[in-house]
């Protein structure tokens, strides 16, 4: 049977492109096919609010966009791309005016812990160091690291939980707080195995590169991928909806920048009883409840260093930042909840109008959770901004239901494709040799439900893409000419 495409990806998330530009690159003949009718995913910039006030729908911080192995590789400079570094990565404020902040600098980082100056400097010294030595194989499934050295070091500090890593470590409490701001992005209980492992990643992405975004909105990064891609000679069909698999055209193999939930409600995919009992029993971990607001002027934070951070963290202890987390974990609320601020517009004027500005905020909800958290978020930021609610011309709220609607792949407001605790970190969506295969040999999963994991860095579809590489066209070495 005559097959019109190498490969057919169906999803045009980061990680659907980026599969879509490992196997065009190569020589494949491939399709990009997103029932939406703009692509992206998650990866939207809209007025959400007023007219010319640009607002990150869903990501918005992008350092491991800028970090990607993959994603370096492509140049998107080159297409336009223009990123923005606050001075400060993130900052972790607290009631009292006071501060911490992470700076693309360890020394000057650490130099702000007083007691705990050189116990930040042995914890995050040595894995700043040898990133470059390890990130290829964190960033993939589990294998044979090329240096197992340092991979056991980062591993011995990964394991344990956040509260346990804290506590050998940090003696302040201020310290203390200051990683479990970055390791609560987990969506982990901090006393969840292996939930340190992401206050370690980010601290290592901010300490070596910064946080950044792209300048004029995260759509910024679509924009370059897609560019990259179609000089390739990659093509895109928008508003084409999927339901079964003979809605696509005739192709080779097919990729799915898709969840479990929503691969399993295809029609015509054969997948095997027992692959499919297996995917059914992947989890989703709690929501986000996400507002943006259009703002008079930039929020007045107590601290200087909050002014100067791209990214805050808001949690005024330890204690606080673990109840929070334990609570949406099970299924319920805190009245202090963590939350995520970021103000793009303080470093990115095309963001809003002449002395305006928009911020963006949001809070773990337990999954699929529809109430309103408004009041909440906004309390806790006008504990370290008194005047914040003042400034606010209006809002956008989307709760964790409505996130689902805006992005099916956001399953009850989950944004990072599923659970990420240590039953599934490596081994998403089910332990097998090869996560991104199916029981169907020419269909592949690259979603975030894949390792990695979630993040904005497209290295879920450039290890599919490799796997499909190796499975059906393992002949072709160079790129074949068009």
């Amino acid at each position: 049977m005559n097959k019109e495409f190498d490969a057919v990806i169906t999803g045009s998330g980061i990680n659907g492109i980026s599969a879509a530009i490992r196997l065009q690159k190569i020589g494949l003949k491939t399709l990009i096919v997103e029932q939406s009718s703009s692509p992206g995913g998650s990866t939207k910039t809209e007025e959400l609010t007023l007219k010319n006030f640009l607002h990150d729908v869903g990501s918005a911080i992008h350092p491991m966009a800028y970090a990607s192995p993959y994603l370096r590789t492509l140049n998107l400079e080159s297409y336009g791309l223009e990123w923005i570094f606050p001075e400060i990565a993130f900052a972790h404020p607290f009631p009292d005016g006071s501060a911490l902040s992470c700076y693309q600098d360890l020394d000057k980082t650490a130099a702000q812990f007083g007691e705990d100056k050189q116990s930040f400097k042995h914890l995050f010294g040595q894995l700043v160091e040898s990133w470059e030595n390890i990130e290829n194989d964190l960033l993939a499934p589990l294998g044979i690291p090329k240096d197992p050295v340092n991979f056991l070091k980062f591993g011995f500090k990964a394991l344990p939980s956040a509260k346990l890593l804290s506590n050998h470590y940090f003696k302040n409490a201020k310290s203390k707080a200051f990683f479990y701001g970055a390791a609560a992005h987990s969506c982990l209980s901090m006393e969840s195995i292996a939930s340190s492992s992401f206050g370690l990643v980010l601290g290592i992405m901010a300490l070596k590169f910064n946080w950044p975004f792209p300048k004029g909105g995260a759509y910024q990064i679509v924009n370059a991928l897609l560019s990259c891609y179609g000089e390739a000679g990659g093509d895109i069909r928008l508003n084409y909806e999927v339901n079964s698999m003979k809605d696509l055209p005739k192709a080779s193999t097919y990729l799915f920048d898709l969840t479990p939930k929503q691969l399993l409600k295809l029609e015509g995919t054969n997948f095997t009883a027992m692959y499919r009992r297996r995917m059914e029993n992947y989890n989703y971990g709690p929501g986000v409840f996400k507002i943006d607001w259009a703002l008079k002027g930039p929020i007045p934070f107590l601290n200087e260093d909050c002014k100067k951070a791209g990214t805050l963290h808001i949690g005024f202890s330890a204690e606080e930042i673990s109840e929070s987390e334990k609570l949406v974990n099970n299924g319920e609320i805190s009245n202090k909840p963590y939350i995520l601020l970021a103000q793009q517009s303080r470093f990115d004027p095309s963001r809003a109008p002449d002395g305006k500005h928009t911020a963006w905020a949001y809070c773990h909800v337990p999954f699929g959770n529809t109430d309103d958290q408004t009041m909440l978020i906004e309390d806790q930021i006008e504990k370290i901004a008194p005047g914040f609610k003042d400034l606010i011309l209006k809002k956008s709220k989307m709760s964790a239901k409505q996130l689902q609607s805006f992005n099916p792949n956001i399953i009850g407001g989950d944004i990072n494709g599923g659970t990420q605790d240590i039953t599934q970190l490596f081994t998403r969506p089910i332990a097998k040799s090869s996560p991104y295969a199916t029981s169907n040999k020419y269909i592949y999963i690259c979603s975030s439900s894949t390792p990695p994991g979630g993040g904005v860095h497209g290295m879920c579809g450039y290890h599919a893409a490799n796997k499909v590489l190796k499975d059906h066209f393992k002949n072709i070495k160079t790129p074949r000419k068009s």
